[in-house]
């Protein structure tokens, strides 16, 4: 399968994971068992005793390690079996589980797929406005049934919302307004601005607008490889500065599951100083987005892998658009980073600092 391994995923939000019962999940084709031990750590283990091959998720936590439900081998957090049942209780060399990398951060749990030692927590984007010691947050969860760089394309091209939800999202101010698209290192950034537009009554709700408001909209997209979004959308009366606006910046978190499913890890965030009434915004905001998301942009991304099949994206000869400059751009850094984990000719990735300023358009290396 190709997917970029040196690289951090979310693998669950922190509150699928509960204290006393593991918790499994297929990442870039392998199931995972997670679970807490006896610190309240997340671990992160390969679902397959080496023993018999039984799913460790389907066994229990004892004294904060994992216990096999087949034979009752029990595995620690550094994947060594440290009780065996059985006869003198003496325990085979091999009787040990693959381990990942885990750090907790953003109310999400995040695993590095590949080589333990190039694990590096400073290699994890800034997501700030969901960070959930200063903000209130809302998270969402949605399952693709599409390959996860068609769900990076669908986010970098804002372009569909006129299109495909022309009834929550969108307006045809979006399709007349700028678009830029740029890269910074291994970043790529999409900065789309409509004008003088009516939002629709959800958008407008979420903002504190009133119905037929005319205002200017931006959209800044920023993604980091391997599929790890952020969206600053930030409105303004008509004609003035976007220092003068309100921002909404959300975090979109791509995780593969297999070549053609995805694990799409959203959430909003807006600061602790605004009280209860940030509370029900980024609520608002998520439960509202739910719809279009899961009613329009997934049978989209779904059908879209249906004619695409197992077909490799550029065999298939794409008519290009301007508007897919940023989606192009990501998928070219996509490549070169696979091929070089491959060749082991590799730089790390550099990472950008999301800051959910009134003027988004700065970049921070």
């Amino acid at each position: 399968m190709s997917f970029l391994l040196n690289a951090w995923y979310v693998a669950a939000f922190s509150h699928e994971v509960r204290s006393g019962t593991p918790f499994t999940r297929t990442l870039l084709g392998r199931p995972v068992v997670m679970y807490r031990d006896a610190e309240q750590r997340a671990i992160a283990l390969d679902d397959r005793c080496p023993h018999r091959f039984a799913p460790l998720s389907q066994g229990r936590i004892v004294d904060g390690v994992l216990e096999c439900p087949y034979h009752g081998l029990r595995f620690g957090a550094n994947g060594q079996c440290v009780h065996n049942p059985h006869g003198d209780g003496r325990v085979p060399a091999g009787a040990k589980v693959r381990t990942y990398p885990t750090l907790e951060r953003y109310g999400a749990i995040w695993f590095w797929p590949g080589d333990p030692l190039r694990a590096d927590e400073a290699l994890l984007p800034s997501f700030p406005f969901v960070d959930t010691a200063t903000n209130f947050t809302h998270d969402g969860y949605l399952h693709t049934r599409a390959h996860y760089q068609l769900s990076a394309d669908n986010l970098l091209d804002l372009s569909h919302f006129q299109f495909l939800h022309p009834d929550t999202l969108g307006s045809e101010a979006i399709a007349r307004g700028d678009v830029q698209s740029g890269s910074l290192g291994d970043i790529v950034w999409v900065r789309r601005s409509a004008y003088d537009e009516a939002l629709q009554p959800f958008v407008a709700q979420g903002f504190g607008i009133a119905p037929g408001t005319r205002v200017d909209r931006w959209m800044d997209v920023r993604w980091t490889p391997p599929g790890l979004l952020s969206i600053v959308v930030g409105v303004t009366a008509a004609g003035m500065p976007r220092e003068a606006g309100l921002i909404a910046p959300s975090a979109h978190w791509l995780t593969p599951e297999t070549e053609r499913t995805t694990h799409y890890f959203f959430a909003f965030g807006l600061p602790n100083e605004m009280g209860e009434a940030a509370h029900e915004l980024v609520r608002y905001a998520v439960e509202g987005l739910m719809k279009p998301f899961e009613c329009e942009d997934l049978p989209m991304l779904e059908a879209q892998q249906k004619n695409l099949g197992d077909n490799d994206f550029w065999a298939m000869q794409p008519a290009l658009l301007p508007i897919d400059a940023g989606a192009i751009r990501a998928r070219r850094v996509m490549e070169r980073l696979i091929a070089a984990e491959r060749t082991g000719d590799e730089t790390p990735a550099r990472t950008i600092a999301i800051t959910p300023v009134a003027d988004a358009s700065r970049e921070v290396a």
